[in-house]
């Protein structure tokens, strides 16, 4: 007991520097969001109070219970995250094709969202760590363009190494940031304990009726103390829900509420101030170390939004929403550890574009909001389909529920809305052309997959006119990948109406990919004998598993069938994808797909093929 206990905690400590990162950076711009110049608020009593209680019912409301109570409890597996979740309330609903095309529709548009969220995370972060500068000395303003770019491109670079070597780091540093944050704000509270009077929800039902539309349009500033809620989630699979829930309740939760209350009660003292409120509750002398432990924390909250969108891209390919792409697993311990080069150089470009066009953190505090809000509805309304369909929750319960979580959200979402044109639509924009692409990707393939089951040729058939008429037989195997067991694979359509010719020993091998995260190698493969020359096998793997065909396939391979080495050949078919009026989703979609099929990484690579034991074959599929 006692070294399960000791377990949990190191668990526990382990998830403050890599779960509550971006959570935890919050308090660097939140407050002087909220009272920024564009929502006209007055500093003053009430307007202060009302925004801390606004703040302290939030992290209550949507944190406590929505993320950490109830849809933590939605795991896939063990294992969290929106796709994680899409993949769960898509099973809930079986093979209702209507159900589970808007199942689909709302997780990809949840997903989509997070990338702009990776974006703007990283530059709102790093930048207001580094504006801190400004404070101990006004002339240094112009370095802190030159600075940020710096530290964002050293994060960057180091991402090809893994969070592995220097995740040791992350746990000490970050709890030294809450104790840091919470002793910050108690020297302040001490100073002016009227604040703790915005523990009362009555203040903040009294900022809406005293400043109407201004009131609600401060909600886009409030759910930045919310940013990082969805990592609770997504990070599940690594710490487990005990470990984030012991951490956040008695550690994380206490040192938020401290230093939001300590900035308040600074405001209701000096309500004329300007500058970053964040800074100015800093004693002076204190403010350099301060501000090296801030730019500290922002590249490790940073880590973990980035983290984030390499792992759901992974997701992604896995259940047919992205083209695949090159991932690196950069653990030999932890799975779920993986760099996407690819990704990681989109997002570089468009962080350094968002830091060198906003130029501040006040300015992308106008940016920030509308894709967390997004993620936040799409992760609702994917849990009430669980709690619907597979925990069996009674209707009434579901709806209350919905309503309330709902509104919460909508609220929020509408908020940031207001937003659009001073900033806001720049995440939204790479939501929707991520959006665009995973749509496209996954209903170009399904007409494909559909064009060619109908042009397919069934399999027993095939078997029984090659036995009739036995072709030129070669020594060795030939694997054949196949989309479908029932029909001929248009490889080996065309290795026998071309060449006449057959292996001794012929494999059809079908990767199926399904919507749990892990699939154990006792249940991986499954083989049937067809004849004394033809087998199959189904390659199963969970979503966020990578496929190794060569090191599957001799597990559990019968006796006599040689499928490794220079004994057997892999036989592919490579689509070359042209665009007619037949089967299309309208020209530009049809452009898009066509143009991310030709550059999509080579199947060989993504199932791990040595290239050398490849034969390609070529077929033109209309789209």
């Amino acid at each position: 007991m006692e070294r399960e206990s000791s377990s949990m905690r190191a668990l526990a400590v382990g998830a403050v520097g890599v779960v509550f990162g971006d959570l935890g950076t919050s308090p660097l711009y939140t407050l002087q969001e909220v009272f920024s110049r564009d929502y006209g608020l007055e500093i003053n009593h009430a307007s202060v109070l009302g925004a801390l209680s606004l703040v302290f019912w939030a992290l209550v409301l949507v944190v406590c219970l929505k993320y950490v109570l109830l849809v933590m409890r939605a795991d896939n597996q063990g294992e969290g995250g929106i796709m994680a979740l899409l993949a769960l309330a898509q099973h809930s609903v079986g093979n209702s094709h209507k159900w589970r095309a808007a199942i689909a529709w709302l997780g990809i548009f949840g997903a989509a969202l997070f990338y702009g969220d990776g974006v703007i995370t990283p530059a709102i972060s790093v930048l207001s760590a580094v504006e801190g500068i400004q404070v101990v000395n006004p002339a240094l303003t112009d370095w802190i363009l030159p600075i940020s770019v710096v530290i964002l491109l050293a994060l960057f670079a180091m991402q090809r190494f893994g969070t592995e070597r220097v995740s040791k780091l992350f746990a000490p540093i970050m709890c030294l940031w809450f104790i840091a944050i919470a002793l910050l704000g108690v020297v302040m509270i001490v100073r002016e304990p009227e604040v703790l009077r915005a523990l009362n929800p009555f203040y903040a039902v009294r900022f809406f009726q005293v400043h109407g539309l201004a009131g609600f349009v401060a909600l886009g500033g409030v759910v930045l103390a919310l940013t990082g809620a969805e990592a609770l989630y997504a990070d599940m699979g690594h710490f487990g829900k005990r470990p984030i829930r012991m951490a956040w309740i008695s550690f994380v939760f206490p040192a938020l509420l401290l230093n939001y209350f300590g900035q308040g009660a600074f405001l209701l003292s000096n309500p004329k101030v300007e500058g970053n409120l964040f800074y100015l509750i800093v004693p002076h002398a204190l403010l350099v170390p301060m501000i090296v432990l801030a730019a500290a924390a922002t590249v490790i909250a940073s880590q973990a939004v980035i983290s984030g969108a390499y792992s759901m891209t992974r997701d992604a390919m896995r259940l047919g929403y992205w083209p695949r792409m090159l991932i690196v697993h950069t653990s030999s311990r932890v799975a779920g550890q993986v760099f996407v080069p690819q990704v990681n150089a989109v997002l570089l470009i468009l962080v350094l574009a968002a830091v060198l066009g906003f130029r501040s953190s006040e300015n992308l505090g106008a940016a920030y909001g509308i894709a967390v809000t997004g993620t936040m509805i799409s992760t609702t309304l994917l849990l009430l389909v669980v709690a619907a369909r597979l925990w069996h929750w009674k209707p009434v319960l579901v709806v209350a529920l919905g309503a309330v979580l709902l509104v919460i959200d909508g609220a929020f979402f509408g908020a940031n809305l207001i937003k659009v044109e001073h900033g806001g639509w720049f995440p939204l924009a790479l939501g929707l052309l991520v959006l665009a692409v995973m749509a496209t990707w996954h209903r170009g393939r399904r007409i494909l997959l559909s064009q060619m089951k109908d042009e397919a040729r069934p399999l027993i058939p095939f078997l029984t006119a090659l036995a009739e008429h036995p072709p030129v037989r070669l020594p060795g195997t030939a694997i054949f990948l196949s989309s479908n067991l029932e029909v001929v694979p248009p490889a080996l359509w065309l290795s026998v109406t071309r060449f006449s010719a057959l292996h001794e020993r012929n494999v059809l091998v079908h990767v199926e990919t399904l919507e749990v995260p892990f699939v154990d190698t006792v249940h991986c493969a499954e083989w049937r004998q067809l004849d004394h020359s033809f087998w199959v096998v189904a390659l199963r793997y969970g979503f966020m598993q990578t496929p190794d065909i060569p090191a599957a396939l001799p597990r559990a391979a019968p006796h006599g069938v040689m499928v490794d080495g220079p004994q057997a050949t892999f036989f592919l078919t490579s689509e070359a994808v042209w665009v007619s009026r037949r089967y299309g989703m309208g020209l530009w979609r049809d452009r898009l797909f066509t143009f991310l099929a030709r550059n999509t990484r080579p199947a060989p690579a993504f199932f791990e093929i040595p290239g050398d034991r490849v034969v390609e074959l070529g077929q033109p599929v209309e789209l």
